[in-house]
């Protein structure tokens, strides 16, 4: 069990103690936690774009008023996330996520994260929670059932309405799901590994409970055949390999007092999160007068806490840490005990555990019935099997292994608890406490200014804490070297003790940096925090140093460099027109060397290799259509330009072989490598390019406007047949304002997807590169005399329900021309762009 840093009641009543001090050190309005009338009382007002001002006198209260809020906009979305993480989607879909595919998606999710143990973590874990996470659990909960109490569920959106997946929520079913969601970076990504766990010779599969439920499925209410192959895919390396398969990742700048225009601290925040699913963000406006006052965003599901935001002291935001937060330890198992039970540790044999699990399978129409499935667990945590990759038995060399995971996020109670103390926090030094106090951040980097102009960056993701064995092990061993570079993440021989962790890495060792002018992260390890005092000398597992940095992360640096207003400083408007520049740092770098090269080509045909039905041939392809296009093209990602596309699959392939003439040099990190090698592999690169567009039947001169767009998807699954424009750049190219199509967004509301070609992400079904990740929640804070100023959007709006307007109104001011709009914090602005009040009221049983 991961414990936290200091007794859980004492850490509570500290920081909820230090919140109430201002800088005098003199007591102010004591937060409460817990109602104490009998009665919970919340006030919401919205706002222009459907944004709510919760306020109330106490914890509970405040989080009763933001359940209810989040379900208006979002209850689909919730009852989902709680159906996923507490194991109940074979329940009510079915064991397949595509009906009879046999995938066996559904059993796969319900019977890994019981296998992960998170909803009996929470139950034995409950009563050790502060109060300050039991007071929110326990409002945010009872909120949500409020509005389906006053909502009815056959008047639900109608992507749930009248399921019977529409059921009321609890504390544990909330807390259930946080501690799934700890798991995101981590276990989460090998559900199907741990269902495919089994020793040698020995089934997989769940089965009836008794001889009488096997007796019960008649041949039309069978359990659907598993497709063995298909559960197998879901288990290989590209599905497993690293910390972020799905290459979530965000900017953030923290402009400090150096740097910004009047001299305070300044802001950027910009996740690049699904636009569909469970990791939407949702913005909102907390209040308990003369105790908290906190705007900003949270994941769906979140109870009540800020997760990026700012108050009137402080500002921050967050991106996707490089660290790893697990270990996989291959285990030596006994010659001695064939059955792959066995493993051996300081030369000690211990035995692996089995335990039998059970959940509800809807296996026909109105039936449901019980399955039960043997999971196995060594003392690092559960088993893992993914095929020819890591095996349980023999591997490819003849040895006798097998494979287990330790998750650092395991057991994390420290969540509401952590952002909660940011959230509250009245200068840096709080803050900066608050990652003393707890381990809650899970995979952030955190990014923080204050008003006073003062810039703060720490990766206090939650990292193994290592020993020194085991980290020269990683630095040093040929094997284990090649095995994390091969997979994407450590594995480490889980035959020595040494080589085991017991909690995560305490916040004087994690990497850090404090300045007045800049600090900055776009998913790149912390190395280049700041260019002018490079971190270096923390745990391997934090990510690299002294590797080529990814093009968008040179694309931020160099925006820092050369966006700023005459003064030589940043203020709102600067960082505005640095985020919708739409620039693109491999066009920048390439563009005019490719275009002289391709219009040398002229008409004469480029021949590639090319794969028609698995067989290899020679295509000639004139490029002088698409080398044209690329000449008009002035390198910017906005809806008007032609030829940004025809880049964009340029890019594709060059990232596969990039033609440099300059290598990286890790004393010139932020402009190496540099200047394209004009030779005959650039120009098949831009052959096979034209290629690709024209299997997609997309022309060379099209705008961007015409070939990326965002469409919604009907209730029924099916497209909306509207495709709204979209503006933005791709992580291919380089891009800072990123926007790409992702296949699985961990949601069973129905979605459509246009395929995307192999080796690309544009799809001819589609005629066009569809949006639904990238830029979400943009949020843009200036502190000033006055207090904080601040401007954001949330791309994809604050509703799913397609009968509110607040599903895609502000996806629509996107798509006219990005820009933003203001964010409404003070009372006398909120009262005047009020749009709807409720009071809510509550008795408490």
């Amino acid at each position: 069990m991961m414990a936290a840093r200091y007794p859980m009641g004492t850490v509570g009543v500290l920081a909820l103690l230090l919140s109430t001090l201002p800088l005098t050190g003199c007591p102010k309005k004591q937060l409460v936690t817990f109602d104490n009338d009998g009665v919970l009382n919340a006030k919401i007002r919205r706002t222009d774009y459907g944004v709510p001002h919760i306020k109330a006198d106490n914890l509970e209260s405040l989080s009763f008023g933001i359940g209810y809020a989040f379900a208006q906009d979002n209850a689909c979305m919730l009852l989902d996330i709680v159906a996923r993480y507490n194991s109940r989607r074979s329940q009510y879909y079915g064991p397949d996520k595509v009906p009879g595919s046999g995938d066996s998606a559904n059993l796969i999710t319900d019977f890994s994260y019981l296998a992960l143990g998170i909803r009996e973590q929470a139950e034995a874990g409950y009563d050790q929670l502060t109060d300050t996470t039991q007071a929110m659990l326990s409002g945010y909960s009872k909120g949500f059932n409020l509005y389906l109490d006053h909502t009815g569920s056959d008047n639900l959106d109608p992507q749930c309405a009248g399921q019977p997946w529409v059921q009321p929520i609890d504390d544990l079913d909330m807390l259930t799901a946080l501690l799934g969601t700890a798991l995101l970076p981590g276990a989460g990504n090998f559900l199907a590994p741990i269902f495919l766990a089994a020793p040698p010779n020995t089934s997989y599969l769940p089965t009836p409970v008794t001889p009488a439920g096997a007796a019960a499925l008649r041949p039309e209410r069978t359990l659907p055949q598993v497709d063995a192959q298909a559960v197998a895919q879901q288990a290989t390396l590209p599905s497993t390999a690293g910390a972020n398969p799905q290459e979530l990742g965000s900017n953030a700048w923290a402009i400090g007092g150096d740097l910004s225009a009047n001299g305070r601290g300044l802001l950027l925040a910009n996740p690049h999160f699904p636009h569909s699913g469970i990791l939407r963000f949702w913005q909102f406006h907390s209040t308990i007068p003369g105790v908290l006052d906190v705007l900003g965003a949270s994941l769906s599901g979140t109870p009540g806490m800020v997760n990026l935001g700012f108050n009137k002291h402080l500002a921050w935001s967050h991106t996707y840490s490089t660290a790893e937060h697990f270990i996989v330890y291959q285990l030596d198992l006994a010659d001695s005990d064939p059955s792959g039970m066995t493993y051996l540790v300081d030369g000690e044999p211990r035995t692996i555990e089995q335990r039998t699990l059970t959940l509800n399978v809807a296996v026909g129409p109105n039936t449901v019935l019980p399955f039960s499935k043997t999971v196995y667990y060594s003392d690092f945590g559960p088993m893992l099997v993914a095929p020819e990759v890591l095996p349980w038995g023999n591997d490819q060399p003849g040895r006798f292994v097998a494979y287990s995971i330790k998750d650092v996020n395991r057991e994390n109670f420290d969540i509401v608890d952590h952002w909660m103390a940011m959230n509250l926090a009245r200068n840096m030094e709080e803050f900066k406490q608050s990652f003393v106090n707890f381990d809650g951040v899970l995979f952030n980097n955190t990014l923080a200014v204050d008003r006073v102009g003062n810039s703060f960056y720490i990766d206090d993701s939650t990292v193994p804490d290592l020993s020194a064995v085991a980290e020269q092990a990683l630095r040093t061993d040929p094997t284990l070297q090649q095995a994390r570079e091969l997979l994407g993440f450590s594995v480490l021989p889980g035959n020595a003790s040494v080589f085991d962790f017991s909690g995560p890495v305490p916040y004087e060792r994690a990497p850090k940096l404090e300045r007045r002018d800049f600090v900055q992260n776009s998913n790149d390890s912390y190395w280049l925090t700041n260019p002018a005092e490079p971190l270096a000398d923390h745990s391997i597992l934090y990510g690299k140093t002294g590797v080529t940095q990814s093009l968008r992360s040179r694309m931020s640096q160099a925006m820092l460099r050369d966006s700023t207003g005459p003064d030589g400083r940043f203020n709102l408007d600067d960082l505005q027109a640095s985020l919708f520049s739409e620039r693109a740092y491999l066009a920048e770098a390439v563009l005019a060397d490719l275009v002289t090269l391709c219009q040398a080509q002229g008409d004469t045909p480029v021949e590639v290799e090319t794969s028609v039905e698995d067989e290899s041939t020679t295509v000639a392809v004139n490029i002088a259509d698409a080398c044209s296009s690329l000449s008009q093209w002035d390198g910017r990602y906005q809806k008007d330009r032609r030829g940004a596309h025809v880049f964009r699959e340029f890019a594709q392939q060059f990232a596969l072989a990039p033609q440099w003439v300059n290598p990286f040099d890790p004393n010139d990190p932020t402009n190496t490598p540099n200047t394209l090698d004009p030779n005959p592999s650039v120009l098949q690169q831009l052959a096979k390019a034209v290629l690709v567009l024209e299997a997609a039947g997309v022309a060379p001169d099209a705008t961007l406007g015409e070939v990326q767009f965002v469409e919604y998807t009907q209730p029924d699954g099916t497209p909306s047949g509207e495709k709204l424009p979209w503006e933005g750049a791709n992580n291919v190219e380089g891009g800072f304002n990123v926007f790409r199509s992702i296949a699985e967004d961990s949601s069973l509301i129905p979605r459509h997807v246009y395929p995307p070609l192999p080796g690309s992400q544009i799809s001819a079904e589609g005629q066009g590169y569809q949006v639904s990740q990238g830029s979400s929640w943009i949020m843009l804070v200036n502190f000033t005399r006055k207090g904080p100023v601040a401007r954001g959007l949330m791309t994809y709006s604050q509703s799913i329900d397609p009968r509110s307007p607040h599903r895609d109104d502000q996806t629509r001011l996107y798509s006219e021309a990005p820009r933003l709009r203001p964010l409404y914090f003070s009372e006398k602005d909120i009262r005047a762009h009020t749009i709807s009040e409720i009071n809510l009221s509550y008795p408490l049983p």
